[in-house]
């Protein structure tokens, strides 16, 4: 066994696979097991089936030159476990073990660990000028693990931030997940401070860099959103939408005659910002979709009376499979704000979301999904289908909005039937 599956199972956790390292070559695994797949042959990688799980056998190797900033030219095939474990980024993920050799830990992973410390093996700039990606990487781990870094891997990270521009978007959008949704996301702070942030979010750069002189906060733009990140549950699409919910703010910056900062129409700006960002990283659209809902709406409500029509109209408007999830983002948006009028603000807060489960548990319509009548029966009224049809269906929704007790088949056919006349 080799790498993760050695540091988590050191660590207590259940490792969420089991990697293999082995002198065999690729074809002596696949003579020995009945059920294998060609993984990655070149790199002496086969995946081996038993029952329902699947285990990734690697032949020891040496990497070759490396050309691109992240995958070697060539992999030589060497019998050395050590000259294998030499070539892996971080000491703690460059341990092995068997039951006939036990704890295999050249580098001082095992130290590290009960150290709590991030650090590369052998030289940082060498393993970083390998494959840039374990610049990230290291931060990543760091973040998942509640490490710091040590002073040497931090400085190479440092100098050599800049090479992340090689790596591909859908690379750094996997990092930047895991980060996010460890269990220290603020951990991206010490990403900005060496300069990696810069190189594919720059946006976060200057919401670090803009402040809020507001009663209402005490914390930096950027600041504000890291103990933001750290107020709400794990949750991919959540962590996306705090680490990006006031990303417009920079673009919206101006201050009053009082010197105090204000960010008009900063959810806007920020929604469509959100849309490039997580276009860029190569996020899927459903994703996409999600999170910029959230940055769009997630002041809403702030300066409103709680009222269960406004509510009814806001779900209809957000869209119930995402509302749910406002009620998460808002709370840790306060959490993360000055104390100044905090205990009210929450308590607002729950007041919408009593009245968002009265709008569940009583099943009221807040959408043309759950109309007591549909498109069919106004045609079978004497509608023709088409844009007018559309509208009354809109309509007829918009007096449910209102009056939730309307929603009933003789109530809106009799209403249907004023419309077509």
């Amino acid at each position: 066994m080799v790498g993760g599956c050695v540091r988590d199972s050191i660590l207590g956790r259940t490792p969420e696979d089991w990697d293999i390292t082995t002198s065999a070559r690729p074809e002596q695994v696949k003579g020995l097991f009945g059920r294998t797949v060609d993984t990655g042959l070149k790199h002496g990688t086969v995946t081996v089936l038993l029952g329902r799980e699947a285990f990734e056998v690697t032949t020891y190797r040496i990497d070759g030159k490396y050309e691109d900033s992240r995958h070697p030219r060539e992999v030589i095939f060497t019998p050395s476990l050590e000259e294998d474990l030499r070539r892996r980024d971080l000491t703690i993920n460059a341990m092995a073990y068997n039951e006939e050799k036990g704890l295999v830990d050249l580098y001082g992973g095992l130290e590290d660990i009960r150290a709590k410390v991030i650090r590369c093996v052998g030289d940082p700039r060498a393993r970083f000028g390998e494959d840039a990606l374990r610049i990230l990487r290291a931060i990543r781990f760091g973040a998942q693990l509640g490490y710091e870094l040590t002073q040497d891997t931090r400085e190479a990270v440092r100098q050599m931030a800049g090479t992340l521009k090689n790596i591909s978007a859908e690379r750094i959008q996997t990092e930047l997940v895991k980060l996010v949704c460890s269990a220290h996301p603020s951990k991206l702070r010490e990403a900005y401070a060496c300069g990696v942030t810069k190189v594919f979010l720059p946006e976060f750069d200057l919401a670090m860099e803009t402040p809020q002189d507001h009663p209402h906060h005490c914390y930096s733009v950027g600041e504000h959103t890291l103990h933001s990140l750290e107020a709400v549950e794990p949750d991919k699409t959540l962590r996306l939408a705090m680490l990006l919910h006031d990303i417009g703010k920079p673009r919206t910056l101006s201050r009053d005659e009082k010197g105090i900062t204000h960010f008009r129409g900063h959810e806007q700006v920020g929604a469509q910002m959100a849309r490039e960002i997580l276009g860029r990283l190569k996020f899927d659209k459903e994703t996409m979709n999600r999170v910029c809902k959230l940055v769009l709406y997630h002041d809403w409500g702030n300066h409103l009376e709680p009222d269960i029509r406004l509510l009814r109209r806001a779900v209809n408007r957000m869209g119930q499979d995402v509302f749910p999830e406002l009620f998460a983002v808002k709370r840790a948006d306060i959490s993360a704000q000055s104390s100044y009028l905090r205990q009210e603000k929450l308590q607002r807060l729950g007041q919408w979301e009593q009245m968002y489960q009265t709008i569940q548990e009583e099943g009221q319509c807040v959408s043309l999904k759950t109309l007591a009548v549909t498109g069919e029966d106004l045609i079978r009224l004497g509608m023709p289908p088409g844009r007018e049809l559309g509208e009354a269906l809109q309509k007829l929704l918009e007096l449910v909005l209102e009056e939730p007790e309307r929603n009933t088949r003789e109530i809106l056919l009799a209403e249907a039937g004023k419309i077509i006349l």
